[in-house]
């Protein structure tokens, strides 16, 4: 074993699942301890969730509409708010689900010395080494996607030094048995139902016959010498040299409609037939394809950069150094490259999209049930997916909206008597698409937000913006865009002035103080559905055009986007939140919904909008003098792209420095938030600081591809190979002393290249190219690469 800067390292075993290294193949998920004498793998299964299918069903929620409109209007918003409350919600979304536990009990003592365990990210493989008397056992594992099990390998060193016990263990309803002579199964149902709110005394996690996502966990162990052996729910490994240990995980799920239990799928029989795949390869043959598959989409992204760093000290000892202000250079290229890991372990084609914790979590009743949440933070788990050369690994969400055309095309149909598509705050397997908090009451400052449609189609459009496949954006993306601009269209009703106003609308998770002292949510146009409408009636009018649509529906959209609300600038210089300069109930607030507009969207840009930009910064500096009181780890994600945007260097990697002295010895982010004792874990932070940290080193959101638009001083020099970028390019850029001394454009499409740079620059082998304020133009021609150096001065 080395020091490869692409690995997770410890000089330890992890002792909490926080500790634990993450595998997956974005269905089957698994958090290795690399424990000595008791091994334990968490693991996980991408469909097991509580409930079943559902239908919108708040038969009352339409008829209370149009008088929290009127109660709004008037200025009534504390008693609009509570129709919406007591009226207007649904159920609970469900919960994600652990599967279970295999555990390993080597018969060798737990006194071990030169122990070390790591994560090697370009491979996706574990392993652990360490030494007891003469012996030294080596372990490895890998979850692969190209033969879908779980595989772990056990060495010693010396002839017939291994003895094992294996067991399966879940925390649901289960049972396990002996599998043959050498494997062993687990089975089980997950809950009916589980009350997310509940009393922790009374009963909140509830089993019902006949109902439930059926599971099914089989292990078989081969090993090269020694016996192998089942006894009831428990596999012997006796005097062998090595072992490998194949696990395969299946569950009923056959669909977002349809019954787990009564048109499930056969679990049993699709873990056997995996097994039995499997088991036709050694284990260098199970490695190396695994290898093959993983390896290729790590290393189209390569990042360097000099600076101080901390490579020879083992992971969990570096976030200590950075926490206390040390710097480490080569720990927040180890994190981008983490992020980037997390997202081809976690969401590959034809899996579900990530949740809040990816494809990882070991609890029952998991923080915010382990969802898609849909304000934020799904989103944020696809920010990296196109401009860190992932495209294909946003499909798991492209999927997951084609569902939701048909669940949230219901719901808008019987919550608003609209047409088209949307969603609310909180998604799950089942597509529920409804405002949920019914059973609590709310309260709507989350619960009520019906803008998760405009939102997600967003990613439509940047995969298309990115890639610039015509296919894609004719047959996925602007049907589903069009919906939901139509949800928008008959959402909208007209102001006393005659402008086209969004109601209710809420600015997600934020209050203000009406004029009446009360603290409230609800109103007319939160600037956040402003921006979101415009972005989507924008998309959609320019697909029209690149589609060659004639229906018309362009008129439509261009003659409600004219009518919408501006972005406001309030009384403090600040970009308003809300359509009233209200005043903030809490200032410091987490969520920075209302700066939208700027990231990830583009229509707030420094020299495009320079007075909004500016009320931008004022908004991000007023939010800053509270920091303390509620901003959270995927806050800093977020502030590393919304600075990188304005070109902040300094203030975008000090949110990066934050963020990296903050996460757990895993790097998973750690959601420390003052108002909680228990910090959960929650993943968008680690794509949304990917995502950021590629934002200060290239953008192309104004039309241009900006190279190093926000380079921090603490990195002045290094390289990074395999961006993407807006219009169909692929990136390359090197630096030293900070200034770009080459880069090389990629391009997949022909058209116009526009590259901004700091100094003067120009194109090698195209010829009528010409740098004039700031920015390089030159025709590119699709499949050609154009190299990027400075000006030479003239002697």
């Amino acid at each position: 074993m080395d020091n490869n800067p692409m690995k997770l390292w410890y000089r330890q075993p992890a002792e909490q699942w926080v500790e634990a290294l993450p595998l997956g193949n974005g269905r089957l998920g698994a958090m290795v301890y690399g424990a000595i004498k008791r091994e334990r793998i968490s693991l996980n299964e991408d469909t097991l969730w509580t409930g079943s299918p559902r239908e919108a069903d708040n038969q009352e929620a339409l008829s209370h509409l149009d008088e929290s409109r009127r109660l709004i209007f008037a200025g009534k918003y504390r008693e609009a708010q509570t129709i919406i409350e007591n009226h207007m919600l649904g159920p609970w979304s469900e919960a994600y689900q652990a599967l279970g536990d295999l555990e390993l009990e080597l018969e060798h003592g737990s006194e071990a010395e030169a122990y070390r365990r790591e994560l090697h990210l370009p491979s996706g493989v574990f392993s652990s080494e360490y030494r007891i008397g003469d012996t030294t056992y080596t372990r490895e594992a890998f979850v692969s996607a190209v033969d879908q099990v779980l595989v772990v390998r056990l060495t010693a060193d010396r002839p017939r030094k291994l003895n094992l016990h294996a067991s399966l263990h879940s925390p649901l309803n289960y049972s396990a048995a002996k599998r043959g002579v050498d494997g062993i199964c687990m089975y089980g149902a997950a809950p009916s139902r589980i009350d997310p709110m509940g009393d922790a005394g009374g009963e909140t996690v509830f089993y019902e016959a006949d109902k439930g996502v059926r599971f099914h966990v089989q292990v078989r162990a081969i090993a090269d010498e020694g016996q192998v052996e089942s006894h009831g729910a428990r596999l012997l490994v006796k005097s062998a040299g090595s072992v490998t240990l194949l696990i395969a995980s299946a569950t009923s799920f056959n669909g977002y409609d349809k019954d787990p239990v009564a048109d499930g799928v056969d679990a049993a029989k699709l873990c056997e037939e995996r097994l039995a795949a499997a088991s036709r390869y050694r284990y260098e043959e199970l490695k190396a394809r695994h290898t093959a598959d993983f390896q290729p989409y790590f290393e189209r992204v390569e990042l360097e950069l000099e600076g101080d760093s901390r490579a020879e000290l083992p992971t969990d000892e570096r976030i200590i150094a950075v926490r206390d202000g040390g710097e480490d250079a080569q720990l927040a290229a180890l994190f981008f490259q983490y992020g980037r890991y997390l997202m081809i372990s976690s969401s590959r084609p034809g899996t579900q999209a990530t949740n809040l914790q990816g494809i990882w979590n070991n609890m029952t009743k998991p923080p915010w049930s382990c969802n898609y949440t849909t304000n934020i933070n799904t989103e944020m788990n696809y920010w990296p997916a196109e401009s860190c050369n992932l495209a294909e690994f946003h499909y798991p969400l492209f999927d997951m909206l084609q569902d939701l055309r048909t669940t949230g095309g219901k719901m808008t149909s019987l919550y608003y008597g609209a047409r088209g598509w949307t969603a609310h705050h909180g998604v799950d397997l089942w597509r529920t698409a409804t405002p949920q908090g019914g059973p609590s009451k709310g309260p709507a400052t989350w619960a009520y937000w019906p803008m998760t449609g405009p939102w997600m189609c967003q990613h439509l459009w940047e995969h298309y913006a990115f890639g610039r496949d015509v296919g894609f954006l004719r047959d996925i993306a602007y049907p589903t865009m069009k919906e939901a601009a139509q949800f928008c269209l008959d959402y909208l009703v007209e102001d006393e002035k005659g402008n086209l106003v969004s109601s209710p609308s809420t600015s997600p998770e934020n209050t203000f103080v009406a004029p009446d002292g009360s603290h409230v949510a609800v109103c007319t146009s939160a600037t956040m559905d402003v921006a979101l409408m415009r972005e989507l009636f924008a998309n959609c009018m320019e697909s029209y055009c690149i589609l060659g649509e004639s229906d018309g529906f362009d008129r439509t959209l261009r003659e409600a986007y004219d009518r919408l609300l501006p972005f406001q600038i309030g009384q403090h210089g600040q970009l308003q939140e809300w359509s009233q300069d209200f005043e903030e109930a809490e200032p410091g607030h987490r969520h920075t919904a209302h700066l939208y507009g700027l990231h990830p969207s583009n229509q707030i840009t420094p020299r495009g909008t320079p007075e909004l930009a500016k009320a931008v910064r004022v908004s991000l500096d007023r939010r800053r003098v509270y920091e303390g009181t509620d901003t959270i780890g995927w806050c800093f994600a977020w502030n590393i792209n919304i600075y990188a945007r304005l070109e902040d260097a300094e203030n975008a990697y000090g949110y990066l420095r934050k963020l990296l002295g903050n996460p757990f010895p895993n790097l998973f982010n750690a959601h420390r938030h003052p108002k909680i004792t228990f910090y959960p874990f929650s993943i968008e932070a680690n794509f949304a600081a990917t995502a950021g940290i590629a934002e200060l080193l290239a953008q192309s959101h104004a039309g241009e591809v900006h190279l190093l638009p926000a380079l921090p001083a603490s990195w002045p020099a290094g390289r990074v190979k395999g961006l993407r970028a807006r219009g169909g390019y692929e990136l390359a850029v090197e630096w030293r002393q900070g200034k770009l001394s080459k880069a090389t454009v990629h391009a997949s499409a022909a058209g116009t290249c526009a590259i901004r740079t700091a100094e003067p620059t120009r194109v090698e082998g195209a010829e009528g190219s010409v740098w004039t304020d700031g920015v390089l133009v030159f025709e590119a021609e699709a499949g050609q690469a154009y190299r990027i150096v400075p000006l030479e001065e003239k002697e």
